[in-house]
């Protein structure tokens, strides 16, 4: 499945891997500009040499005078945003009762406040405009608590709550706001995971579904479908029958 969406501008975070890095190929070949923005210059350089249509933009999505001046060189080289995906994460694991500050702090740092950052500087100019885009991209990971996400669940939990806080606002002043909630895809957050990763999906046929999903008008974003559905089922069951289950995961990944 393909599709030819093509935004005007199109600014997207965590780009220099993963579906970020796709997603900013596919766009620039539709015909957006493209403003790609992540840590590694040297991998949003050799992104940009893809394709005349991307503009590399380096920031740190934790630092909120970084993101803001990436939002202005943004606009500086290619124009208001009309879409804005904003898709950095990092995924640490949590073991059993141990506690470190120090990847909850950077998982919330990046995962949390990297897009709160975003929406920051682009929300007041879209609506201003009364046009734009913004995707969020949360996770299934975020429906429930699940054995070894206590830095990673938390985070995409609180992203899909601030996008159901704001989106009735942004659609009254013309901006689309949608959460993407991803199951398992075959990326490099993902390569390093020694656990079952159900319904894996490959990284075209997500970011398939994701730019489908972008052109339509529906608040969640979400593949594969099955995997979605199965997460929804399990944080509606009863609590003795749901931290039953977490046990049984528990021990397998252990």
């Amino acid at each position: 499945m393909t599709t030819s969406f093509a935004p005007g501008h199109v600014w997207i975070t965590g780009a220099s891997t993963g579906m970020g890095r796709e997603l900013a190929i596919r766009f620039a070949i539709n015909g957006s500009r493209v403003t790609v923005s992540a840590r590694s210059e040297d991998k949003l350089a050799e992104l940009a040499s893809l394709n005349q249509n991307i503009v590399p933009v380096p920031l740190d999505v934790s630092d909120r005078n970084s993101v803001q001046a990436a939002y202005r060189d943004a606009v500086s080289a290619n124009g208001p945003v009309d879409c804005a995906i904003f898709n950095a994460a990092i995924w640490h694991r949590s073991r059993g009762t141990e506690f470190d500050h120090e990847p909850f702090l950077r998982s919330m740092e990046i995962n949390y406040f990297g897009v709160a950052w975003g929406l920051e500087a682009v929300m007041a100019d879209m609506a201003a405009r009364g046009e734009g885009q913004i995707a969020i991209v949360s996770s299934v990971a975020g429906y429930c608590g699940l054995p070894g996400s206590a830095y990673y669940g938390p985070t995409k939990s609180a992203l899909i709550t601030l996008a159901e806080t704001y989106r009735p606002e942004l659609q009254r002043h013309g901006v689309k706001l949608q959460v993407v909630n991803p199951g398992f895809v075959k990326t490099p957050l993902t390569a390093g995971n020694s656990f079952p990763m159900p319904f894996l999906m490959e990284l075209d046929d997500a970011v398939d579904r994701l730019m489908s999903g972008l052109q339509s008008s529906r608040f969640e974003i979400t593949f594969p479908r099955r995997m979605a559905i199965l997460m929804k089922l399990v944080a509606m069951l009863p609590y003795p029958l749901y931290f039953w289950l977490m046990a049984q995961m528990s021990r397998r990944r252990s």
